[in-house]
């Protein structure tokens, strides 16, 4: 018999209460030592974790910020409905985050910068920080906050059954508690411990699914053959190679390479080379997401293959396989993938909008007391704001928003992925061309978002292409208006580069060459082994 995800609360027993609760313990412990542990330092920040931390936390922290429930659920469905097309998103990654560690890292630590807009403004003046920092907080408050958390609490309310509002104000209570108390350093603690388990759950599963269906050599017998490919044909409604190739890597330039959210991690590395490497394991860590999601929803279509809605896969892996005692482990990583993500998005909130907006124009003349008081209340002020906006979400009937969270940052991306790669790659580009982009081009990229998404919906309309050659050819629209406008302005301002940052942006070590080499042979050998079956 096939138990419903509804009954896990009744499966529950005093041993997943207990495990909850240590969980829960080791928790608070770690952020409190991260947060209270070294009272002497008195230049303590809350935003860049006084550039302490080492690539290992890096690395964890950076795919604690990439791995939300909505993801963990997610791919579990498309591997039971599809197969591994989906780990795309995450094996293909690795040439962004190569492009971060090896491209932008060096520049943005050699401009000693806090935030992306500092990043900007220093290149094209205050006009352009200003505009990328109201973007910046609008993306967050949107896209990471409020979408991240609707997700958590949709998933919360399904488990145990209480209400939305009371699921998403316990959730985002916590998450908060930390980036409030402690900022990047105990977020990035508590992350590490969070990753290992969620790593050792989610193994656990996959290796009592493969068991059960009769070993590894039995789940490739038992599975359609285009199941295990990467690449699939251009006739693909829902995955053409060419919607992948193109339309993908404008959303990985904007998510890995400018997004505050991801880049802090790096910003607040000890050195260069440790930011760097801390990156190139996070590509390593990307490399689970076969075994430890996809495979899970695979698995689920070999052991249980009537499943009335693909999303159904990886709860009720869970439900029907895990032991008791084992259940509360999966409720504690739920929470563990959700603490991680709104934690590290309410922390690069408070960094854009204390460092960018309260210090730049409000009061430029703070001490580090003020910039942490106002931090604070930014993260507060935060999560009231993705409660509101969660419980409106939840209001709205008959959308699908885990389809919408995909496309959803197709549409966000296309402006940044413009303006951060011309700036690093053609001297050329102008103040003008950037704001341009920024603003009137943001403006027809979302407003294009909107239409697609809500007024004229693809489901009803089939003219549109796919989301992410959509936002391939917005992309490249913007670009080209860029190019354009830098060529035509009359009087151009173009960013001239100090001295001083020229000495300043190292090159990488030999230690950082050998590590993204390996990481770049593992993945093409992966991508050969995963096609043409």
């Amino acid at each position: 018999m096939i138990l419903g995800m509804s009954n896990i609360v009744s499966r529950l027993t005093l041993l997943d209460y207990s495990v909850v609760a240590v969980y829960l313990v080791v928790l608070m412990v770690i952020g409190y030592r991260a947060s209270f542990g070294n009272k002497n330092k008195t230049d303590e920040t809350l935003f860049l974790a006084n550039k302490s931390l080492g690539w290992a936390s890096i690395g964890f922290n950076m795919w604690g910020t990439n791995v939300g429930p909505s993801m963990l659920l997610a791919f579990a469905s498309i591997g039971y409905s599809t197969g591994i097309v989906a780990v795309n998103f995450d094996w293909y990654a690795f040439v962004f985050l190569m492009l971060l560690a090896l491209v932008f890292a060096p520049k943005y630590i050699a401009a000693k910068v806090s935030t992306m807009p500092e990043f900007m403004g220093n290149r094209y003046g205050d006009s352009t920080r200003n505009i990328l920092a109201w973007y910046a907080l609008i993306k967050m408050l949107i896209s990471w906050l409020s979408l991240g958390l609707f997700a958590g609490g949709f998933l919360v309310r399904q488990i145990l059954g209480i209400p939305m509002w009371q699921s998403v104000i316990v959730l985002v209570s916590f998450a908060g508690l930390f980036a409030f108390t402690g900022g990047l350093k105990a977020i990035a603690k508590v992350n590490v411990f969070q990753m290992l388990l969620l790593i050792g759950v989610s193994l656990t599963l996959t290796v009592l699914g493969v068991n059960k269906a009769g070993g590894l050599s039995a789940v490739f017998l038992q599975t359609p053959a285009n199941y295990w490919n990467l690449i699939h044909p251009a006739s693909d409604v829902k995955y053409p190679w060419y919607a992948i190739l193109l339309g993908y890597p404008v959303s990985a330039v904007a998510f890995f390479c400018t997004d505050q959210a991801m880049v802090q991690s790096v910003l607040g590395a000890k050195n260069l080379e440790q930011g760097q490497l801390g990156v190139n394991f996070i590509g390593w860590l990307k490399i689970l997401s076969l075994p430890l999601f996809i495979l899970t929803g695979i698995l689920c279509f070999i052991l249980y293959p009537h499943l009335s809605d693909p999303a159904l896969a990886y709860m009720t892996m869970v439900t029907n396989l895990f032991p008791p005692g084992m259940n509360g482990l999966v409720i504690v990583v739920l929470i563990a993938v959700l603490v991680g993500t709104i934690g590290s998005s309410l922390n690069s909130l408070s960094t854009v909008f204390t460092m960018d907006i309260y210090a730049e124009k409000i009061n430029p003349m703070a001490t580090n007391k003020d910039l942490i008081r106002v931090g604070r209340y930014t993260v507060i002020a935060g999560c009231l704001f993705a409660i509101g906006m969660a419980l409106a979400i939840d209001s709205i009937k008959g959308l699908n928003l885990f389809d919408v969270f995909q496309s959803v940052l197709g549409f966000i991306a296309p402006p940044l992925a413009v303006v951060f790669l011309l700036t690093v790659y053609w001297k050329r580009t102008t103040r003008k061309a950037v704001n341009v982009i920024l603003s009137a081009g943001s403006a027809f990229s979302l407003g294009t978002g909107v239409v697609y998404l809500w007024v004229l919906p693809p489901a009803k309309y089939s003219f549109w292409p796919h989301y992410l050659m959509l936002s391939f050819f917005i992309f490249v629209f913007l670009a080209i208006s860029a190019v354009l406008i830098s060529l035509l302005d009359n009087a151009p301002t173009v960013y001239q580069a100090t001295l001083s940052e020229i000495h300043n942006t190292a090159k990488p070590t030999r230690r950082v060459k050998i590590a993204w080499a390996l990481l770049t042979i593992v993945m093409i050998a992966l991508y050969l082994i995963f096609n043409g079956h």
